[in-house]
This record gives C-alpha cells, sequence and structure tokens, in this order.
C-alpha cells in the first residue's frame, strides 16, 4: 500500500505542492502541512492528525465538521501537521490502536493520542497561545450553540408543520441580531474558537438543506448571510472544507432512512 506525503506552503495567492509516494507497512494517507506563517512552532515536528476521509474522492478530507474544526484551530494558529486519513466505514487496525473507540479527530500531542475536539482544541489553545482565540465567557455559551442541533431537527423532519423549521429560523435571527451589533464574528473583528466550532457546522447545514429540502438562509438574516460569506473564504476554511458530495453522502442515510 502507498501513502501520499503532501507539503503545502501556502501564499495570500496561492497554493504549490509536491506529492511524493513512499512504501510503508500499514499506512493510512498522509498530508505534511505547512501554514504560512510559522512563527514559533517553525522549529517543531508536524502534529499528527487523524481524521476522516472522503468516501467519494479518493485521498481527501471527509465530511466530520469535528475534524474540520482542529484543522481550522491548526490553520489559524499556523501550526504545522499531518494528516492521517481513516476510512471509518472500515475502521483501519492503525486508527482502533491509538483510539480503540475508532473515533475521529485524534491528534498525537506530546506523545499522547488526543481524541475529542473540544479537548484537542483547549490543549491546543494552551499549547501555541498566539494568536489567541479563546472566546470570553459571555460570548461562549449562548444562542447559537443550539443553532447545530436544530439544523438536524429540521433537515430529518418529514413534517412540514412540526416547528422545526422555525426553530431554526429562531435561532439563526437571535444569532443575527447577535451579529449586528457584536459582529462581523462572534468575537468581534478577530475569529475566536466558537467561530471554528459553527463555521463547519453552518457549512453543513447550508449544503444539506440545500440539497435536500431546497432551504437556505433568508435575506431577512443579513449578518448571518455575511458572516456566513467571511468566515467561508477564510483560507483556513477553504483549505480544510469537506467536499459538497461528501457532505451530502454524509446526510442521506439519516435524511432518508
Amino acid at each position: 500500500m502507498s501513502t501520499t506525503t503532501t507539503r503545502i506552503h501556502p501564499t495570500t495567492t496561492a497554493l504549490s505542492s509536491t506529492v511524493k509516494h513512499h512504501h510503508l507497512l500499514r499506512p493510512p494517507h498522509r498530508h505534511v502541512v505547512f501554514p504560512r506563517r510559522r512563527m514559533q512552532t517553525m522549529a517543531a515536528a508536524a502534529l499528527q492528525v487523524c481524521v476522516k476521509s472522503s468516501v467519494t474522492v479518493p485521498n481527501k478530507l471527509g465530511d466530520c465538521p469535528f475534524c474540520q474544526r482542529v484543522l481550522l484551530t491548526l490553520e489559524e494558529k499556523h501550526v504545522p501537521y499531518e494528516l492521517k486519513l481513516a476510512d471509518l466505514a472500515h475502521k483501519p487496525d492503525w486508527l482502533l490502536k491509538i483510539n480503540p473507540e475508532g473515533k475521529v479527530p485524534v491528534v498525537k500531542l506530546d506523545d499522547k493520542w488526543i481524541a475529542d475536539s473540544d479537548v484537542i482544541t483547549q490543549i491546543l489553545e494552551d499549547k501555541y497561545p498566539e494568536p489567541p482565540l479563546t472566546t470570553p465567557p459571555d460570548k461562549a455559551s449562548v444562542y447559537w450553540a443550539k443553532i447545530f442541533s436544530t439544523f438536524i431537527g429540521f433537515l430529518k423532519s418529514k413534517d412540514l408543520n412540526d416547528g422545526t423549521e422555525q426553530a431554526l429560523i429562531n435561532q439563526l435571527s437571535t444569532f443575527n441580531d447577535y451579529l449586528k451589533i457584536n459582529g462581523p464574528f462572534v468575537n468581534g473583528d478577530q475569529v475566536c474558537s466558537v467561530d471554528l466550532s459553527l463555521a463547519p457546522k453552518m457549512h453543513h447545514m447550508e449544503i444539506a438543506l440545500g440539497h435536500f429540502k431546497s432551504w437556505s438562509v433568508a435575506d431577512s438574516l443579513p449578518y448571518v448571510k455575511s458572516y456566513i460569506k467571511s468566515i467561508f473564504s477564510r483560507d483556513s476554511f477553504t483549505k480544510t472544507s469537506a467536499l459538497k458530495e461528501d457532505i451530502i453522502a454524509g446526510w442521506r442515510p439519516k435524511v432518508l432512512g
């Protein structure tokens, strides 16, 4: 089996990469990524990050929003990392060895494999404090925490009159009002940890609801629409986002049963 190693040196206008193939004993596909500004992390070895692989295109990132959250954090902090892509439909032995539950993301930090995106991102914040992504407590646990769950409720609903659409609209309206006063991001002008958690989930919301329900965020929520456009256009997001086809494939069995 072969492994693919990709070294990427982003600039503000383009990405250049070289791809090398190596023969290893039991390798996953690997991609070594060096963010544009490495700062204090430049001398450090690339962190190993295990994430879900695409189910539609070989050697591509999959549709896990929790994996993207970790990758966004690494990108925004300019920490070099090495991707290990795992097929979760047929979990490889190497993944089960480092995490018996077979879940991703998993990151190797200080010679220990750490699971759970909440835990991983907090450790990354402590270990790589610049630039800071900490969200002030008064902005970290408000209404947008429910956006993802209300989106899922609406997406899976078979009843047009069960109130799930309105529940999502209510959550987005609250977020819109907040951004109008405090935006453009959750913590003002700079992205923070809440943005990096929320953005992948809103990406799923936009694609899945657009595909399965022909639904999109209304023009009456201009600050939410601006937020989505701004966060989705960041280099860190475009570099780590899932393919549209993977997001649709991921939600299809949950929607269609």
